[in-house]
Formats: structure tokens, C-alpha cells, sequence
């Protein structure tokens, strides 16, 4: 398997309402048969019915309680967009989870979920540099 993630599908109530979030942070979309895409950088993200995505997927859909063990990241480029960014989630609807702050390893973050309580970090690390395109490369930590 080649080391790469082609597309993320976050399970959604509504799609319409998970959709206008997304948009009111800027981000924009095509519909096409009940399933929402976002061109990410080179990847996609997805909104479906969480029904479906879980019938598709084999798995019971369950309602959600708590963390699922999936947060997605947005890295930046300073710790006035990480600000910015996380109002801009309050203003849309999300509910902003963990403030900005310095973490312990000296990067900026906090945290938003988006109407469904899927997480999103949003954080400035300098150590993770970010090309023109917003693709981030992680560092030659030096380990193997």
C-alpha cells in the first residue's frame, strides 16, 4: 500500500447544515448524489450520510459518545490565523473545545468540532513548514 490518504469522509446528520458550515469557513464544495466534496490540497474531504457511511463501511451506526480517536489537523501559517480560524468555527456553528494556546513542545493550537463533533486542531508550528499550497512536510526527525 502506498503511504498516502486519497480522501476523508466524516458521517453526517444533516447534510445541508454540515455543508453550510464548511462553506462559512471558506471552503467550497460540489454535490453530487447526497455526498459533498472538498478538493483539500491533494486530498478530498467528504460529507455523507453517517447511515450510509456506516452501512458502506460494515459497521453498525452506532450514535456517537465521546472521542472516536480521530482528530484532523489544519496547520497554519501564525498564531493570529489559529485565532481567526477558531472564531470563525464558533461563528459558523462549531463549538471551539480547547482554546489557543502554547502547548508544551512550543507550538500554538486549539481546537474546534464542527456541528457533527468531529474534531479539527487548528495549529502554528513553525517546525512544519507549509509550502505556497498549504501542504505541510514533516522534518527529518533524525530516527529510524
Amino acid at each position: 500500500m502506498e503511504q498516502r490518504v486519497s480522501l476523508v469522509t466524516l458521517g453526517v446528520s444533516d447534510l445541508p447544515r454540515s455543508r453550510a458550515f464548511y462553506e462559512a469557513l471558506g471552503w467550497r464544495g460540489q454535490e453530487v448524489e447526497e455526498t459533498v466534496f472538498f478538493q483539500a490540497g491533494g486530498m478530498a474531504l467528504v460529507l455523507w450520510s453517517r447511515e450510509k457511511l456506516a452501512r458502506d463501511a460494515g459497521l453498525p451506526n452506532t450514535p456517537p459518545s465521546g472521542f472516536g480517536g480521530v482528530v484532523l489537523a489544519h496547520n497554519v501559517r501564525s498564531d493570529t490565523e489559529v485565532d481567526e480560524l477558531l472564531a470563525a468555527a464558533a461563528a459558523a456553528g462549531g463549538t471551539v473545545t480547547s482554546p489557543a494556546a502554547t502547548n508544551p513542545i512550543g507550538f500554538y493550537v486549539g481546537t474546534f468540532t464542527d456541528p457533527d463533533g468531529h474534531p479539527w486542531e487548528i495549529a502554528h508550528n513553525p517546525g512544519f513548514p507549509l509550502a505556497a499550497d498549504g501542504s505541510v512536510t514533516i522534518p527529518d526527525f533524525g530516527v529510524t
